[in-house]
């Protein structure tokens, strides 16, 4: 079985014997205090990001757990639907969360948004920017009204950006209120190595640090991460697979957007809704490749999604998709002589 359910890179960024020169010369036998720092140095040049902006941790799940623990004492506000693990940290520390919750587009109202935050006064909103699972890339306009709201009402508007390498650029909001996580998990291809970084003003880096082991990050992580991050040219080529990897995917599925509802995605995963998209995922799983569904999800109950894999295996699921697409439409043309 393929997975091609949980976003992750289908291959790894290293060759071999890179890989081999990598682990023998790393001294993990020794507590990384160097390697942290160079590191954050290596992120921060590769990004653009002055290293004072920046903190890291065992991967985006640390940073939202580290949210939930050190930003306020009032509720949570996020949308529905968006990243479950929002609610899971919630749920561990017994944290009050409120949803607003989609239309059935899966799209969502500004206005019930702005409405619930001055209900609730939480003190921090939390979404994905890309959205998952949608994949779509909210408006400057809409991230810039809900960082307004979260800062004249004292709260903190936290934007997962775990997707955002595979997105063009947004414009991030500016001020001490403003939190942008990032992960090394996807489009790095270091989901099993947990990085996750936080970019913000360094007095509420300060305050998520408050909560915060000694070594958040292993050594061997580090320094593979920061060999890749100096090494430019290949990191560049690299994104470029992954980028091509999910036009390739999008591809796949909008072709057929006549017959399943599909929606425009900025990330390297797909959405598809419907009837008629969980009899392709059905046609598709059977036939080999493990597509992330939502059965026990009332409102994802509908929903299939697609994350990339490497080309061969997505020129295999484009053929698998067009054989589903000829029995469909097959089976119409037979009801119509009908």
């Amino acid at each position: 079985m393929i997975r091609i359910n949980k976003n992750e890179s289908p291959i790894r960024a290293f060759s071999d014997d890179t890989l081999k020169e990598i682990v023998l010369k790393s001294r993990f036998f020794e507590y990384p205090d160097e390697e942290y720092d160079e590191f954050i140095q290596a992120y921060a040049d590769y990004n653009g990001f002055n290293k004072n902006q920046l903190s890291a941790a065992n991967g985006s799940d640390e940073w939202i757990q580290k949210c939930m623990i050190a930003l306020g004492s009032g509720s949570v506000l996020t949308i529905n639907p968006d990243f479950f693990m929002y609610t899971d940290y919630a749920a561990q520390i017994k944290r009050s969360i409120h949803y607003v919750n989609c239309k059935e587009d899966f799209t969502f109202n500004l206005t019930d948004i702005l409405s619930a935050m001055d209900e609730l006064q939480p003190s921090f909103f939390i979404l994905s920017q890309p959205n998952n699972p949608t994949g779509v890339l909210f408006s400057d306009e809409f991230i810039q009204q809900c960082s307004d709201k979260m800062q004249s009402i004292g709260g903190y508007i936290v934007l997962d950006e775990a997707y955002i390498e595979f997105s063009e650029s947004y414009k991030v909001p500016k001020g001490r209120h403003v939190i942008q996580m990032r992960t090394m998990s996807k489009i790095y291809g270091f989901a099993g190595l947990r990085i996750g970084i936080v970019i913000s003003h360094p007095d509420t880096i300060k305050l998520l640090n408050s909560i915060q082991h000694p070594y958040p990050i292993n050594t061997l992580s580090l320094q593979l991460a920061t060999h890749l991050l100096k090494d430019k040219p290949h990191l560049d080529e690299f994104f470029s697979y992954q980028r091509a990897r999910a036009a390739q995917l999008h591809a796949i599925f909008l072709q057929q957007s006549d017959v399943i509802n599909v929606i425009p995605s900025h990330t390297n995963f797909i959405m598809t809704y419907g009837k008629n998209a969980l009899s392709l995922g059905r046609y598709i799983e059977a036939r080999g490749f493990l597509p992330r569904t939502y059965p026990n999800n009332d409102t994802l109950k509908e929903v299939v999604r697609y994350s990339i894999a490497t080309e061969d295996n997505l020129n295999h699921l484009a053929e698998i998709t067009a054989d589903w697409r000829a029995e469909y439409d097959h089976s119409i043309q037979s009801k119509l002589k009908k």
